[in-house]
């Protein structure tokens, strides 16, 4: 797959993260969709290490987008643990 392909799952995925994971986040759109594009990167590099199988076969296949949905919770949740509840005003 190419890295815009990449980019476009990782902002999709970085929805369906928020999505599953609702409520106040420290950064705004822009963080989330970052944080998208970095755990779907981060679920297809898990999916190879941990589980020993090529989990990013191609932009459709199912396996792609639950690696990357994880690998986006996954980073959400971190980024949530390390700003805490830190209020921007």
């Amino acid at each position: 797959m190419g890295i815009l392909a990449w980019i476009l799952i990782g902002l999709l995925a970085g929805i369906i993260a928020k999505a599953l994971m609702p409520g106040r986040d420290p950064g705004g759109i822009i963080i989330t969709m970052l944080i998208g594009i970095a755990g779907g990167l981060l679920g297809g590099w898990l999916g190879k290490v941990i589980f020993g199988v090529d989990s990013i076969d191609g932009f459709f296949d199912l396996s792609t987008w639950i690696a990357a949905i994880i690998g986006s919770l996954i980073l959400l949740v971190v980024y949530r643990l390390v700003t805490g509840n830190r209020r921007h005003s």
